[in-house]
């Protein structure tokens, strides 16, 4: 240890990467696709294609910040790695559909699969659709895509909000078509009711109704071409049906035949909807009335400068700046919109709704978002904050509690945890109050108490008992902790009943620690330890696993909301310490790569999952910060990159990503409810976050390399600092936090008792 982590940490995880997540060597020299040199503008330095290889799971495809479109190739396979409907080693293509995931570890949507080919060749009887395709003949930047495909027709993509706007440039010697495959899905998705209705030669209307991992969803869309339809051809279940304008099916199949003799490119518009064909085709018209396809796209991009911008980094090293842009791009992909202009949307509880005086969203994996990618749009999205509340209280009012994994107007009840009680409970204390905070409240202790046999158990036994439930260990901890987001507010509002019950509630993570074998162990309903135990097993069987997605390492350090009373189990700051450092040097059980969601791997430390993600900021807590600044380093330095396999993990809406932003900044909301911000390792040598009212928060890095990944010294506003952690105050009071970094640490900033970061930084 007397040469710092890094060196140990380096040999770590690349012997546990290798054998944990299995990445391929090949993977690893594969570089980006974006073309042409970056230049200053933060956006130019973004790559789409980021994460799109490894299990990244994310799309190359075009759409806006937070757009309800996402307009993007699909391989047309199924499986794991094909979740947003893209998978960077895959050289085929089978359509480009409308709406896609960005990093779920499920797959769903792909709807409205349109695919251009030549109508002369086509079997329509088959109505299969496809071209292969090389990645020299393909480019992505922010709001826009485009491919040759290898038979030589070239397909460009753009968006606006609600709108997926289409491109098409066709060989000479081809009939120009175009097929709408209804049928088309992924993973878990399938067609429940279609239909296509031809409304006259330019305006296509329909609807694809589906269950999947959203069990009842609904996509309307207009879709209308530049060019008039010669031909229309259908196909429902295999069967050609001919002359008519319209078809209605499980599986329908579209095939539009245009004349061959026009010079210009095919333009094809489409609106959607989860109302009703009417409000898609109203936000066609209103939000892309022309043709100018090079204008939309100039519209998205300038969108996503405006969004690049919010924070400005420095550095001489392009890759991090590559990385750095590309995961700030990818944070901003969710929640998407979820409402058409009029206001309307499908609402939890199937009916149709209205927003009012909000901007309803979707697709929040809130067991991932809650950790850094909430916390991080306070700062760069305050005007979505509040909408997003109002959104929750909207569900609440619709389905009887908060989201757990909202996707389309359907609560999903995928992972574990109400977590959106900690996304309300920050926003809280950062002073969103453009919600009925009352109803908020009740809308928190109503879905902390609801009738899930979790829950019930955990408040019948003080723990959920292992014999009772599945994944009952990571179910007691992430339940502790909401309980105490619960109790924070609680005391705000006055509630002091209340906040003692929901207290008592967020220290029930003592009830499972085994000071025996060191480990947060599964215990029984009868009160005994359930054996065997081997804190290395990371079973594939949900219905028998104790941990969700991990095993007894990473969940043993998930007490966000009482780190000193995790330390004080533990023997005090420097057992703790100590014990954290076998976290990042144990190596796995083979079986430990049996839930592919544990990849990239440090020791026992999994970064490409979510459950320990804030598990490298706790030696901040125990007066070892030059260990924290060592761990960052290394994972940062490591285990993000600007390639297709630069993700160490699902990118999980967001969460991912966020997390690098906030690391690469130099700072981590441990616990994202409380307003403190833990100092890791900046990586780059100026940074600042534009905060608005022309109010910016800069941290500076003197002397920072690949080397110089310690903090020497700080000062914050030029007075002295020594806190290994920042509040969220001092940052949006604006200013600056300086630090002087050297290849060596030193182990006393940050070490003082007198500065251990507190449980809250909120005083009201």
């Amino acid at each position: 240890m007397k040469q710092g982590l890094i060196p140990i940490l380096r040999k770590a995880v690349y012997v546990c990467t290798i054998i944990a997540a299995g990445l391929s060597l090949s993977a690893c020299n594969q570089g980006s696709q974006t073309a042409g040199k970056p230049e200053a503008e933060p956006v130019n330095y973004v790559d789409p294609f980021v994460g799109t290889g490894g299990h990244g799971h994310t799309y190359p495809g075009a759409t806006v910040p937070f757009g309800m479109v996402q307009v993007s190739p699909d391989n047309g396979q199924s499986g794991w790695d094909y979740c947003s409907g893209y998978h960077y080693p895959d050289s085929t293509i089978a359509g480009f559909s409308v709406t896609h995931l960005s990093g779920t570890g499920i797959g769903d949507l792909a709807d409205l699969s349109f695919m251009p080919f030549d109508g002369t060749k086509v079997d329509t009887a088959r109505g299969a659709v496809y071209s292969h395709y090389s990645h020299a003949n393909e480019s992505a930047e922010p709001g826009f895509y485009k491919v040759t495909l290898d038979n030589g027709i070239s397909v460009s993509l753009t968006a606006s909000p609600r709108v997926a706007f289409y491109q098409y440039h066709f060989p000479n010697n081809d009939q120009p078509a175009v097929s709408l495959d209804l049928g088309f899905a992924i993973n878990w998705d399938k067609p429940t009711g279609t239909y296509i209705h031809v409304i006259n030669d330019t305006l296509v209307t329909g609807y694809r109704m589906s269950t999947g991992w959203a069990k009842d969803q609904r996509v309307y869309f207009a879709a209308v071409f530049s060019q008039p339809i010669k031909k229309f051809v259908a196909v429902n279940k295999g069967q050609v049906v001919t002359g008519q304008s319209e078809v209605k099916g499980t599986k329908t199949h579209g095939f539009f035949i245009f004349d061959s003799n026009s010079d210009a490119p095919l333009l094809q518009k489409v609106g959607i909807s989860s109302v009703s064909i009417e409000n898609a085709t109203e936000n066609l018209e209103k939000e892309v009335p022309s043709w100018n396809f090079k204008e939309v796209r100039e519209t998205a991009w300038n969108s996503w400068k405006k969004q690049m911008g919010k924070i400005d980094v420095q550095s001489d090293n392009i890759s991090h700046l590559r990385t750095f842009y590309s995961a700030l791009y990818h944070s901003m992909l969710a929640p998407t919109l979820f409402m058409d202009v009029n206001g309307q949307y499908q609402g939890a509880d199937g009916k149709v709704h209205t927003a009012k005086d909000f901007v309803n969203y979707s697709t929040f994996s809130l067991w991932d978002t809650f950790r850094a990618e909430h916390p991080l749009l306070t700062f760069l999205e305050p005007d979505r904050v509040n909408d997003i509340i109002n959104f929750m209280l909207a569900f609440y009012q619709q389905h009887g509690l908060l989201p757990v994994w909202e996707l389309t107007g359907n609560e999903t009840n995928t992972m574990i945890g109400y977590h959106a009680i900690p996304v309300i409970t920050d926003a809280y204390f950062k002073g969103f109050r453009k919600f009925n905070v009352e109803e908020a409240f009740e809308a928190m202790k109503k879905s902390a108490n609801e009738e899930n046999a979790g829950v019930k158990l955990f408040n019948k036994y003080g723990y959920v008992p292992s014999d009772k439930e599945t994944e009952s260990v990571s179910k007691t901890l992430e339940y502790a902790y909401d309980d105490w987001c619960i109790a924070q507010m609680a005391k705000a509002l006055g509630k002091e009943a209340d906040y003692k019950e929901y207290y008592k509630r967020s220290q029930n993570y003592h009830n499972l620690y085994d000071p025996a074998t060191g480990f947060m162990r599964p215990r029984l309903a009868n009160g005994k330890w359930e054996t065997p135990f081997d804190p290395l097993a990371a079973p594939t069987n949900f219905s028998k696993r104790n941990y969700t997605e991990a095993n007894a390492w990473q969940y043993l350090w998930f007490v966000p909301q009482d780190i000193p009373g995790l330390v004080k189990l533990m023997g005090g700051n420097k057992q703790f310490s100590t014990r954290l450092d076998t976290l990042f040097t144990t190596q796995p059980h083979v079986h430990n790569g049996g839930i592919a969601d544990m990849s990239g791997l440090i020791g026992q430390y999994v970064q490409g999952n979510e459950p320990d993600q804030q598990t490298p900021y706790l030696y901040d807590y125990v007066g070892d910060a030059w260990k924290t600044q060592s761990v960052i380093h290394t994972i940062v330095d490591s285990l993000y990159r600007d390639t297709p396999d630069g993700l160490p993990g699902n990118e999980d809406c967001g969460q991912m990503s966020a997390w690098y932003v906030f690391s690469a900044l130099g700072i981590y909301p441990v616990n994202p409810a409380n307003g403190v911000y833990a100092i890791g390792s900046p990586l780059f040598s100026k940074s600042t976050i534009h905060l608005g009212d022309g109010k910016d928060f800069t941290i500076e890095a003197d002397g920072v390399s690949d080397q110089n990944v310690y903090i020497q010294s700080a000062t914050l506003n030029g007075q002295n600092y020594d806190k290994p952690y920042i509040t969220y105050d001092d940052i949006m009071n604006g200013g600056t936090l300086a630090f002087k970094m050297g290849p060596k640490p030193n182990k006393q900033w940050g070490s003082s008792s007198q500065d251990t970061p507190p449980l809250t930084a909120f005083n009201k």
